[in-house]
């Protein structure tokens, strides 16, 4: 076997890129890749679910066969991603993409895995099987309410900060308490810990104007239905009957088209709500960038090569520098 070389400058640090919906991206992150020899590393907690290319808007295969991809389409959508599993994964990838002497840029719109990334977790201990087969029955039979019921009950801090539409969030908080007895509150205000991303890193954030975003998540969901297969890839994930609770069934747009595959809801009525709760998702990732990436390099360009001429110059010194 060869030996590692122990890690030059170029090895040393890691650009993280984050940025709203539809701002442009995966295009930048391709373009950095091919510029600069990287690794792409996806931080969207819905992208690593295989399956929902499309409505996920993740990158065409045309475009992950341009340059390494990575934590893209990795994991069944029967399967459940905890930010704590995503992290773990996402280290060994940066670690592998150094070894082999390739910058690591990590890049998403989930604000949380940069935050475990860089910053760790206070880990909540497993929850049992029981458990959660049990709340996930619950939920199935007597809908959100009777699980905001309990966990208002149960937790009264936490359900006073969640919505009662909010499926996962609201199985998680009762999952959580039932099992250990502590309010997910209290488990999270405890210290983060775990492994966390080592070495310098180069903090990159689009930033353009709200409207703009607005329309090209708009304009995006209409090719998505007319043109892209959204329907056909819902079809697909409902022949599995999987469960209702899980992650992947909870992403963007996939309730709404089930209901339009079952005959309940108008397609334009669906389409129409799935903007809405797009632009609503987008405000939310924005509001994140603005207040947790305060410190980054910044860019409100909207096209492709105006993100290069803003970025690539940063990123050329901090590769000079990153092992300083």
């Amino acid at each position: 076997m060869d030996e590692i070389q122990p890690p030059t400058h170029h090895q040393a640090g890691a650009i993280l890129l984050a940025g709203p919906t539809a701002s442009g991206k995966s295009a930048l992150a391709i373009a950095i890749a091919e510029e600069f020899d990287g690794v792409i590393i996806n931080a969207d907690s819905m992208q690593v679910y295989d399956g929902l290319r499309v409505l996920t808007a993740r990158p065409g295969a045309e475009d992950e066969a341009r340059v390494p991809h990575r934590l893209y389409g990795v994991l069944d959508p029967s399967d459940f991603c905890t930010a704590a599993r995503w992290r773990d994964l996402a280290l060994l990838e940066i670690e592998a993409a150094r070894a082999a002497g390739k910058i690591p840029i990590v890049t998403g719109g989930t604000g949380l895995y940069f935050d475990i990334l860089t910053k760790g977790i206070a880990e909540v201990p497993p929850i049992s099987e029981a458990v959660r087969t049990h709340l996930r029955a619950l939920q199935r039979t007597e809908g959100n309410s009777a699980i905001y019921a309990r966990l208002k009950e149960k937790d009264p801090a936490m359900a006073s900060r969640l919505n009662e539409g909010d499926t996962q969030r609201l199985l998680r908080a009762l999952e959580v308490v039932e099992e250990t007895g502590t309010s997910l509150k209290t488990w999270q205000e405890r210290t983060a810990q775990g492994p966390v991303l080592e070495g310098p890193r180069l903090w990159l954030a689009l930033t353009p104007d709200r409207p703009w975003v607005y329309a090209r998540c708009d304009a995006r969901l209409d090719w998505m239905l007319d043109e892209g297969g959204a329907l056909e890839e819902v079809r697909n994930l409902m022949a599995r009957q999987l469960d209702p609770a899980l992650p992947a069934m909870k992403a963007l747009g996939v309730p709404e088209l089930m209901l339009v595959v079952e005959g309940k809801l108008d397609r334009d009525a669906a389409l129409e709500r799935i903007k809405m709760l797009t632009r609503r998702y987008a405000k939310r990732q924005m509001t994140w960038i603005r207040n947790k990436m305060c410190k980054a390099n910044l860019s409100f360009a909207q096209d492709l090569e105006s993100l290069k001429d803003d970025f690539f110059p940063f990123i050329r010194r901090f590769l000079l520098t990153a092992g300083e």
